[in-house]
């Protein structure tokens, strides 16, 4: 017999669903705040449901997170920064992030299994991308860790799409998590504390301005020479950095939100002070703010990360030119902080093992 999976169904919908199957419609509301309110997914654990209705659940229904297998976890040597590596039950794996700041926790979310962006400093694009993730997939990854906070009676506030994945390629299953997250009886978060990252998909921009949602936008710029950023990201020979940078702000114009961009310093490659005063040029009188992220270095890619120096030097060029401008917080960089690295490091670990053991 398949069970139904319920994680992620509207209140509406999982009231529908119990009455099909012989119990009270009041039963959903119940197991929904268990769910969403105290990130409990243990059917068992749910202690103001009768013995005969947790029968009918455990029987019937799956709770996605309770199929989710943590098959890594780091924790950075501050205690600010956890990274999971999850497998889903069809055996595809992910990166979340969270990330304990001053004002609460935020995390940082994967969309898609993989990558096909192909950048080449990241490492999310290494064996493209598998799958796009469903709703429910997204949204888990939060109560997750949602679920562990329980015991410092704390919650997730913040949501940022910037794991693996382009989510402009899976847009409606990415704004349909932040919708369902949105909602007044699961997190109640606003859409301001949300955050979608691009490589700059244009039409998905134009689909986030014309939604009329005030989700925050970034855009994954890393360079303002047209061959250059290229060369870093394949994406741009669709979407010419400048057509951009031009969609972005029409965003930021309807939804009177501050677009970020980020920029990763490689050294030697796109930190100079003439690299910065191109940024500066494509900027200017923008409603933009740009987040300079000195690079973690990825072992498969070969970039170095640039100096302290060479990073305030870049920094202050776009100071004086009157750009927001700030260098990103470093979390995590102990615990294989970049995009796409756990994954891949585990994914090599795998295959080596099966090559050994094929040896022998």
């Amino acid at each position: 017999m398949n069970k139904k999976e319920i994680f992620g169904l509207t209140i509406e919908k999982l009231q529908e669903l119990f009455v099909q199957y012989g119990m009270k419609k009041f039963r959903a509301k119940q197991v929904y705040q268990w769910l969403y309110e105290k990130a409990v997914f243990d059917f068992a654990q749910m202690h103001n449901i009768s013995k005969t209705d947790i029968a009918v659940l455990q029987e019937n229904f799956t709770v996605l997170p309770e199929q989710i297998k943590i098959l890594r976890e780091q924790d950075s040597s501050d205690g600010l920064t956890s990274k999971l590596l999850l497998e889903f039950p069809d055996g595809n794996s992910v990166e979340t992030v969270l990330m304990h700041h001053d004002y609460g926790y935020s995390v940082c979310v994967s969309s898609q299994v993989g990558c096909d962006m192909h950048c080449a400093f990241c490492a999310s694009g290494i064996n493209g991308c598998i799958r796009n993730l469903s709703t429910a997939e997204i949204i888990a990854q939060m109560y997750l860790f949602n679920n562990r906070l329980r015991t410092h009676n704390a919650s997730v506030s913040r949501v940022v799409v910037m794991g693996s994945g382009e989510p402009m390629l899976n847009y409606d299953n990415v704004m349909g998590a932040l919708d369902f997250l949105h909602r007044e009886d699961t997190c109640n978060m606003s859409y301001r504390n949300m955050t979608v990252s691009t490589c700059g998909i244009i039409p998905g921009i134009a689909r986030m301005q014309n939604d009329a949602r005030p989700v925050s936008l970034a855009i994954s710029l890393h360079a303002v020479k047209n061959e250059l950023r290229t060369s870093l990201m394949p994406v741009n020979k669709g979407y010419n950095y400048l057509d951009v940078i031009a969609a972005a702000e029409k965003y930021a114009v309807k939804s009177g939100r501050q677009v970020t961009y980020e920029y990763i310093l490689l050294k030697n490659i796109n930190d100079s002070t003439e690299d910065a005063e191109l940024l500066s040029n494509c900027l200017r009188f923008k409603h933009a703010a740009v987040n300079l992220i000195p690079a973690n270095p990825v072992i498969e890619k070969g970039f170095e990360r640039p100096a302290q120096a060479a990073v305030e030097k870049f920094l202050r060029v776009l100071q004086k030119n009157r750009i927001n401008a700030t260098v990103r917080k470093e979390m995590g960089k102990d615990i294989d902080a970049a995009c796409g690295q756990l994954r891949a490091k585990f994914a090599e670990e795998q295959k080596r093992a099966y090559e050994n053991n094929g040896n022998k």
